[in-house]
């Protein structure tokens, strides 16, 4: 093998620290998403509690409050549905990260392997050449 030349294996494992870069990437946008979904439900209870207060202020503006209540209904759906879809990314992300894993321990396995096969081969070579007068075990 020369000396620039990367093993599969190798090549594998970037690959595998690539991969689990991204599925770090995609499980900060499913928790930021998980955050957003909190200060909309918070928002939606500060609401809740304006529209059902007796003071005032908050009587003259309640068809106001209902107004920002369904946009806050309509955004918590939005990230609902966007928090499904970054589950869905989560998962393929880690299954991904996963069989790269697999083939990159399988490549190593069968490149220990061909190394030991070859000085295996290397070990008959030299006994061979040597015409076998060494000592029998």
């Amino acid at each position: 093998m020369a000396g620039g030349e990367q093993t599969r294996s190798k090549k594998l494992k970037r690959l595998v620290n690539l991969q689990r870069h991204l599925e770090k990437m995609a499980e900060s946008e499913l928790a930021a998403t998980g955050r957003q979904i909190v200060e909309v439900n918070q928002s939606k209870e500060r609401v809740i509690e304006a529209i059902g207060s007796v003071i005032p202020i908050h009587i003259q503006f309640a068809h106001n409050y209902a107004g920002r209540f369904g946009k806050l209904m309509l955004r918590e759906k939005q990230l609902t549905d966007i928090q499904k879809a970054q589950e869905v990314r989560v998962i393929k992300e880690r299954t991904k990260g996963d069989r790269l894993q697999d083939q990159m321990l399988e490549a190593r396995e069968a490149e220990d392997r061909e190394k030991d096969d070859n000085a295996i081969y290397d070990l008959l070579e030299m006994t061979l050449s040597t015409g076998g007068t060494g000592r029998a075990f």
